[in-house]
């Protein structure tokens, strides 16, 4: 499995890399340990990594599969490349952030094996840690006469912008003076103007067809409480002007986004070069490159609508089974090298395309084939009694924990003489090629003896509720005698008086369609069946295992303990089945 994952395909972003350190474009780098602007690094030593690229999020809720996608990229490229991967904190917003979030998106990066703070660097960073650097750009803009205030309403803004066909106007404001810029622009840092009464925009070309620098804004009033400096600030900076900033500040080189910031990048790259050109930052300065984001089938992405399904109660909190965020695939069973396998196999491109869902649970099943070790479980019960067999023996049956792994050891099942098997191994009149039990037949119980089915008892209902059978005492499984008899079937099965009851969360797509995202409510998407709960019987052994213990259920699927078990009742929730099943 390892191999599987540390065979990364290469991709234009790799190919980008690759040709960057060759070309020794950022070989003279300077890195003070800490971010600042160029006057910070001029005097530090030369940075050891090769390259630095971050993962940027903002606190404002649970990270999803579409962010594993980023973290795996930027974290991978940092390792392969003898780099460093920052965890930065996107937390300009003041409205929408708060520290549960922060500490989930930690948790988040962990569980996905990436690390960001050892004995060298602590590369755990916040923006809202750089609002003064990013007031001083403001300053340093508005000194060179790239930046003004505008008194203009939002809505006058928004008209004066101009489309996609129109230039946009001037603002009247646009060629005030620096000096009453500097004064307007302290003085809303100061308090003294209500929100939306002005903002700081960036004198580029209003005329420009791209609309993304038609002078934006920078800078707005916001009175509101930072979940980290408080009521220290009552203005910040806009997003697309903040994270160049913030990127250059780290020295970051690769700045690796997905492909709805592309309209962005030359703004990024406007920012950066005008703080550059007036000695604010220093060179090398971070490219921006963009990737397509991830677009899998019946889920959804949008972070409105997971804190929709969340808010309105249509799952059971963020971290349920079925949501795409990382603390429900982490309840689910889904492991990190599931997400890692599946994202070298889609690969990095610049072209959006919607992935099945079952290519994603392809990877899961061949990690966890690897990862899990098998159990015994009957999901839906018959006894079965073997009228020849001793009533007080006990038949000691050694099982290999892996059938691919002889190292993983063996572990004993008891063999009695009343038994659980599968209601489907049995079958009154068998259809063409059933080769498990009827009546006359012959199969093998799997580690156990070969029996042959001599009848069966039903209900008033006509249900099966006894098959009846007897044992052929010297063809137990690993001695000479179990090569005596040649059968077609093998089922399993579970002593009655050694087993445990346990419940199991049978976990399906939460949605319907391919893509939810095109009904006019995505909630009537909604598939109901998404979720069913049984009581099933499983092996002794597993009555000892701890919440996050995962396990191969022969002949059914991949199923984990869930947070919720206590010691009187564990709950496993189904990963994934052993072969796609979806709408078949």
């Amino acid at each position: 499995m390892n191999n599987k994952i540390i065979d990364t395909p290469t991709n234009f972003i790799r190919n980008i890399i690759e040709k960057n350190i060759e070309a020794k474009l950022y070989e003279n780098k300077k890195w003070a340990g800490t971010p600042g602007p160029k006057k910070n690094h001029t005097n530090a030593n030369e940075d050891f990594a090769k390259i630095r690229t971050r993962f940027p999020p903002e606190p404002n809720g649970y990270l999803h599969f579409g962010h594993a996608k980023s973290i795996i990229l930027n974290f991978g490229l940092a390792n392969d490349y003898e780099g460093r991967c920052h965890l930065r904190f996107d937390d300009t917003n003041p409205e929408k952030e708060n520290e549960e979030y922060a500490k989930s998106i930690i948790e988040s990066v962990l569980w996905l094996g990436y690390k960001f703070q050892d004995e060298v660097e602590d590369n755990l960073y916040y923006a809202s840690d750089y609002f003064d650097y990013m007031y001083q750009a403001a300053l340093v803009l508005i000194q060179a006469d790239l930046a003004y205030v505008d008194k203009q309403t939002p809505e006058e803004i928004r008209i004066n912008r101009g489309t996609l066909t129109e230039p946009g106007k001037d603002s009247p404001y646009r060629n005030q003076s620096v000096d009453e810029n500097l004064t307007l622009f302290s003085a809303m840092k100061d308090g003294k103007f209500k929100d939306g009464d002005m903002v700081l925009r960036a004198k580029i070309n209003m005329a420009s067809p791209n609309i993304n620098l038609r002078d934006p804004a920078i800078y707005r009033i916001r009175h509101a409480e930072h979940h980290k400096t408080g009521k220290q600030w009552c203005i910040y900076p806009m997003y697309t002007f903040a994270h160049p900033i913030e990127d250059a500040l780290e020295k970051i080189t690769h700045s690796i986004c997905t492909l709805e910031f592309e309209d962005q990048r030359p703004f990024y790259e406007w920012v950066l070069k005008k703080l550059a050109e007036n000695d604010f930052l220093d060179k090398p300065l971070p490219k921006q490159h963009e990737f397509s984001r991830l677009n899998l089938t019946n889920i959804v992405l949008s972070k409105r609508k997971l804190i929709q399904l969340v808010e309105e109660n249509h799952v059971d909190g963020w971290d349920d089974p079925r949501m795409p965020t990382l603390v429900g695939a982490k309840r689910r069973g889904y492991s990190p090298n599931s997400f890692k396998l599946f994202m070298n196999r889609i690969g990095v491109s610049k072209t959006d395309s919607l992935i099945d869902y079952g290519t994603f649970e392809d990877s899961v099943r061949e990690v966890l084939n690897d990862e899990c070790d098998r159990r015994i479980a009957v999901l839906n019960p018959v006894k079965l009694l073997i009228e020849n067999f001793p009533d007080d023996h006990i038949e000691l049956c050694e099982v290999p924990n892996h059938p691919q792994y002889p190292e993983r050891g063996k572990r004993i099942v008891n063999l009695t003489k009343e038994l659980w098997i599968e209601n489907e191994d049995f079958q009154i009149n068998p259809e063409p090629k059933f080769f498990r039990l009827f009546p006359g037949n012959t199969v093998r119980l799997r580690y156990g003896f070969a029996i042959e089915c001599t009848g069966y008892e039903t209900d008033d209902s006509g249900n099966v509720v006894l098959v009846k059978c007897n044992y052929l005492p010297d063809t137990k499984s690993g001695t000479p005698g179990s090569d005596a008899i040649k059968v077609k079937g093998n089922i399993h099965w579970l002593s009655t008086k050694h087993s445990i009851n346990v419940e199991v969360r049978n976990y399906d797509r939460l949605f319907n369609s391919e893509n939810p995202n095109l009904f006019d409510n995505f909630l009537d998407d909604i598939n109901v069946n998404s979720v069913s709960k049984s009581d099933v019987i499983c092996e002794e052994s597993i009555k000892n295992s701890s919440p996050g213990h995962q396990f191969q259920f022969e002949r059914h699927g991949y199923y984990i303990v869930d947070p919720i078990s206590k010691a009187n009742k564990i709950v496993f929730n189904r990963t994934v089945t052993l072969r796609d099943t979806w709408n078949k």
